[in-house]
C-alpha cells in the first residue's frame, strides 16, 4: 500500500498540471488517508493464524509476525497523527486599508482601559507599548498584516514531506520485518535517506541545510558500521538469513570453527553498535542534539519518534533470537581458541559459547545505558533551547530501553514493549503542542528573515499558561509522564523496566536509573515553571496588542486546524487517564512479549 501511494505521488509530482492544483492541503489529507487504510489493511491481517509461526515474503527476506504487524500499525498511526498537524495557510490576501483605522482605534481605546486598572499610570504602559508599534500607520500596518498572512515557509513543502514520510515508514516497517542481512541493510539505508533529505527540508533555512548534512555525515558512518558487522558475518558463513546462521551455529558442523565463531562475534557486536549510533545512544549521541535542534519541530517529531521503535524493536528480535541460542543443549563439541584469546576456555559447547557471547552483548547494552542515563540527565540541566533539552531527554529515555533490552526475560521484552508505546505517545504530544505554540506565537510576530514557525528557546514558553491554559496544562501533564510522576503513563513504563532489572538483579543500575529520572524531573519542572511564569504587565498588553492586530487579518485557526487540537487532547486523555483503564495496553504488550519470547 505504502510503495503503492508513492509510485503514484511521485506521477502525480511528474505532472505539471495535475501536481499545480493540488494544494498543500490536500497532500496531507490524501497522506493521512493512505496511511489510514495502510493501518486498516493491517488490522484485517492481524488476526490470521498463519501469522502466528510467521510466514516469510520475497524468498525468506522478510517475516511477517504478529508482532511485526502490531508495531506497522502503531507505525502507521503515529504517521497520521503527525501528518494531520501540518500548517494550514490560506492562499488569498487580504485588503486591510480600508478597516485598518477603526480596528487600531479601537485597540488604542483598549489599550488605555487596560491600562487604567493597573498600578502604572495609564499613559506610561499606553507610551511604552505603543511606541513599538506607532512606527506603523493604518497603512503600514495594513500592508504588513498582508504579507505576513501570504508569508508561507511551507508553502509547497508538503509534497516532499508526504513522499518522504511514505519512504521512512517502508523502511521502517522493512527493517522490523527483515530476516536477512541484506534486507535488514536496504531498509535501514532506506529509512536512513528519506531522514536525511527529511532534515533538510526547508532548503532557505541554513540551519536546517547544516543539520541535514551533519545527520548525512556521521548516519553513513553508522551505516558503513552495520555493513561491516554484516560483511563479517557473511565472509564466515557464506549465509545471509539469520534464521540459517542461526541454525548453523547452533549445531556440530565443520563451519563452526574459532574463526568463525569469532568473525561472528566481531559482527554481532559492530551491527549492535551501528544501530545504536542510529538510535543516538550514549557515547554515540553528539549528533543528536544538534540535529533535533536545528530541523522544523515538523520534522524532529518524526525523527525523535518514527525510525527509534524500528531499530530498537529489531535490536529486540535479533538480542532475543542470539540470547536464546545458549539454551541449546543438543549436539556439542570442542572449540579451541587461538593462542592468548581466551585461556580459560578449552572445552566449550555451542550454548556454553553463546551464553559468553550473550553476556558481552549485556554487558555493552548495560554499558551504554548507564552512559545514556547519566549524560542525559546531566547535560540536558544546562540547556536553554528547548529542542536540545528534550534531545538529551531523549537520551536518557534510550537508557531506560537499553537497560530492559539487556535483561532479556519475559518481563524485561514486556516491560520494553510498553515503555516505547508509552515514550512514543508522550513526545508526540510534546512535540506537538510545542508545534502548536510555534504557529500561534509566529504568526502574530512580524519576521523580516525566513521564518521557521518554531519555539528556540525556553524562555518563550513564559507565561503561555495564562494565554492558552488548556494547552498549558497538557504540556504540563505530557512533562510529568515523563519524569515519571504517579500515577500518569510515564510512570508505570519506569516503574516495570526498574522493577525487572531489580528481579534480574541488576542493583547498581536500577539505583542509577531511580537517581537519574529525578534529576531529569528537575529541568522538566524548569520548562513548567517558565510557563506558568507571568510576565509584567507591559510585555502582557504587549502581546494583546500583537495578538489583536493578528486577529484582524485573519484568524488564528487559519493556519491550526482542528485535527491537530483533537489529537494532542486524545493523547493527553491517554496519558492522565491511562490507570483507569490500563488493561488494553498492558494485556497487549504481554501478548506480543510472550510471542517474541517463544516464537
Amino acid at each position: 500500500m505504502i510503495l503503492i501511494s508513492i509510485l503514484i505521488i511521485l506521477l502525480y509530482k511528474a505532472i505539471p498540471k495535475i501536481n499545480n492544483n493540488l494544494t498543500d492541503i490536500q497532500y496531507t489529507r490524501i497522506s493521512a488517508i493512505v496511511l489510514s487504510y495502510a493501518l486498516v489493511l493491517s488490522l484485517n491481517t492481524f488476526y490470521y493464524q498463519e501469522l502466528e509461526t510467521g510466514i516469510g515474503i520475497y524468498s525468506g527476506y522478510f517475516n511477517v509476525t504478529v508482532f511485526t504487524q502490531f508495531i506497522d500499525m502503531c507505525l502507521y498511526l503515529f504517521g497520521i497523527f503527525i501528518i494531520s498537524t501540518w500548517p494550514l495557510y490560506s492562499n488569498k490576501s487580504q485588503d486591510m486599508s480600508n478597516s485598518s483605522d477603526n480596528e487600531i482605534n479601537n485597540l488604542e481605546s483598549e489599550l488605555l482601559l487596560k491600562g487604567s486598572l493597573s498600578t502604572k499610570s495609564s499613559e506610561e504602559i499606553y507610551g511604552q507599548v505603543i511606541k513599538d508599534i506607532s512606527s506603523k500607520t493604518s497603512t503600514d500596518i495594513g500592508s504588513y498584516l498582508s504579507s505576513t498572512i501570504n508569508l508561507n515557509p511551507y508553502k509547497d513543502l508538503a509534497k516532499n514531506y508526504s513522499v518522504l514520510i511514505f519512504f521512512n515508514l517502508l523502511g521502517c516497517t522493512l527493517l522490523i520485518s527483515s530476516s536477512d542481512l541484506i534486507s535488514m541493510y536496504i531498509s535501514i539505508e532506506l529509512q536512513s535517506f528519506s531522514l536525511y533529505i527529511l532534515a533538510t527540508l526547508i532548503k532557505e533555512d541554513e540551519n536546517s541545510t547544516s543539520a541535514g548534512l551533519k545527520y548525512f555525515l556521521l548516519g553513513g558512518l553508522a551505516s558503513s558500521i552495520i555493513l561491516l558487522g554484516s560483511g563479517l558475518i557473511y565472509s564466515n558463513t557464506g549465509l545471509t538469513n539469520l534464521e540459517s546462521i542461526y541454525s548453523l551455529i547452533s549445531v556440530n558442523t565443520p563451519y563452526s570453527s574459532n574463526s568463525v565463531i569469532l568473525g561472528l562475534t566481531m559482527g554481532l557486536v559492530c551491527i549492535f553498535v551501528g544501530f545504536l549510533f542510529k538510535i543516538a545512544a550514549a557515547p554515540l549521541h553528539n549528533w543528536a542534539p544538534d540535529v533535533y535542534n536545528d530541523t522544523p519541530t515538523i520534522v524532529t517529531i518524526w525523527l525523535i519518534v518514527m525510525p527509534k521503535i524500528s531499530i530498537l524493536l529489531f535490536l529486540l528480535e535479533l538480542h532475543t533470537q542470539v540470547s536464546s541460542l545458549s539454551d541449546i543443549s543438543i549436539f556439542t563439541y570442542t572449540l579451541n581458541f587461538y593462542n592468548g584469546i581466551i585461556n580459560d576456555i578449552n572445552n566449550i559447547s555451542v550454548p556454553q559459547y553463546f551464553l559468553w557471547v550473550s553476556q558481552y552483548l549485556k554487558s555493552i547494552l548495560l554499558i551504554t545505558s548507564f552512559l545514556s542515563l547519566v549524560i542525559g540527565s546531566l547535560l540536558g540541566l544546562v540547556q536553554t533551547q528547548i529542542k536540545r533539552l528534550l534531545a538529551y531527554s531523549t537520551i536518557s529515555h534510550i537508557g531506560f530501553i537499553l537497560l530492559s533490552l539487556s535483561i532479556n526475560s519475559e518481563q524485561s521484552i514486556d516491560s520494553l514493549i510498553f515503555y516505547i508505546v508509552s515514550y512514543s505517545i508522550t513526545n508526540l504530544n510534546i512535540f506537538l503542542i510545542i508545534l502548536l505554540f510555534g504557529y500561534i506565537i509566529n504568526q502574530r510576530s512580524q519576521i523580516n528573515s525566513f521564518p521557521h514557525l518554531d519555539i528556540k528557546l525556553i524562555s518563550e514558553l513564559k507565561g503561555m499558561f495564562f494565554l492558552y491554559p488548556c494547552l498549558g496544562i497538557s504540556l504540563t501533564i505530557s512533562l510529568f509522564s515523563l519524569a515519571g510522576i504517579p500515577p500518569l503513563l510515564g510512570f508505570f513504563s519506569k516503574q516495570l523496566i526498574l522493577y525487572s532489572a531489580v528481579q534480574n538483579g541488576n542493583y547498581f543500575i536500577s539505583i542509577i536509573g531511580i537517581l537519574t529520572s529525578v534529576i531529569s524531573a528537575s529541568y522538566y519542572l524548569k520548562l513548567i515553571s517558565v510557563m506558568y511564569k507571568e510576565e509584567d504587565q507591559t510585555s502582557t498588553l504587549l502581546k494583546s496588542i500583537e495578538s489583536k492586530i493578528m486577529m484582524i487579518s485573519s484568524d488564528t485557526s487559519s493556519i491550526i486546524n482542528n485535527l491537530h487540537s483533537y489529537i494532542i487532547s486524545m493523547l493527553t486523555l491517554s496519558i492522565l487517564l491511562f490507570i483507569f483503564k490500563s488493561s488494553i495496553i498492558l494485556n497487549s504488550t504481554q501478548l506480543l512479549s510472550l510471542s517474541l519470547f517463544y516464537y
